[in-house]
């Protein structure tokens, strides 16, 4: 006998012109973004080293911007419209923009999004996200490389990312967008062991 919630699952993934309804309404196992009305299936489980790297950075940015940011981590839905739904691996939002936050996820621009890359996710979060992003208004958004220990710092400026910086080892990651981040990449790197 054919399971019919896979059967319209299936149909569903093809369809374009989706809307977030669509998209929260699909419970098969998988994880999804909602990109421009069309679903994309988002690879497995991201590696040990990217979700240590993340718990780290979260850590870090827990440390010195909790009393000003609410820090939230993958999976969350950050709805940038009805037919725009992603999931960054990290979100920053000033308690003062707490109106953005729903049960759902994050309805709007965040004031930060970070990006860990992953082998298959490199294009995705390179070019399509950061256009995404761009087109979407968020001001600040980064690129970590978790294998490298390295961080791409992107400024949103009339309409479009310049990269600002970039940060590495010792040098201290500073955002004049995100007063209280300070830490830097080696604090970050030190607790993750090397893994095959």
């Amino acid at each position: 006998m054919r399971d019919k919630n896979k059967t319209d699952y299936t149909e569903l993934i093809k369809e374009t012109n989706l809307t977030y309804d669509d998209y929260a309404s699909i419970d098969d196992g998988n994880r999804y973004e909602l990109v421009n009305g069309q679903l994309e299936l988002m690879s497995p489980a991201p590696s040990v080293t990217h979700q240590m790297f993340s718990f780290q950075m979260q850590k870090k940015l827990t440390e010195s911007c909790e009393s000003d940011y609410i820090i939230l981590n993958a999976p969350i839905d950050l709805i940038l419209a009805d037919n725009e739904v992603r999931q960054p691996d990290l979100i920053l939002i000033h308690r003062k923009r707490l109106n953005i936050l729903r049960n759902r996820g994050v309805i709007g621009p965040p004031d930060l999004v970070i990006e860990i890359l992953s082998p298959s996710t490199l294009k995705r979060d390179k070019i399509d996200k950061l256009n995404t992003y761009a087109n979407f208004g968020i001001p600040e958004y980064w690129i970590a490389e978790p294998k490298t220990g390295i961080l791409e710092q992107y400024f949103l400026h009339n309409e479009q990312y310049s990269l600002i910086d970039v940060f590495q080892e010792d040098e201290h990651v500073t955002s004049p967008h995100v007063p209280c981040i300070s830490f830097t990449m080696a604090d970050i790197m030190k607790n993750i062991p090397d893994l095959d």
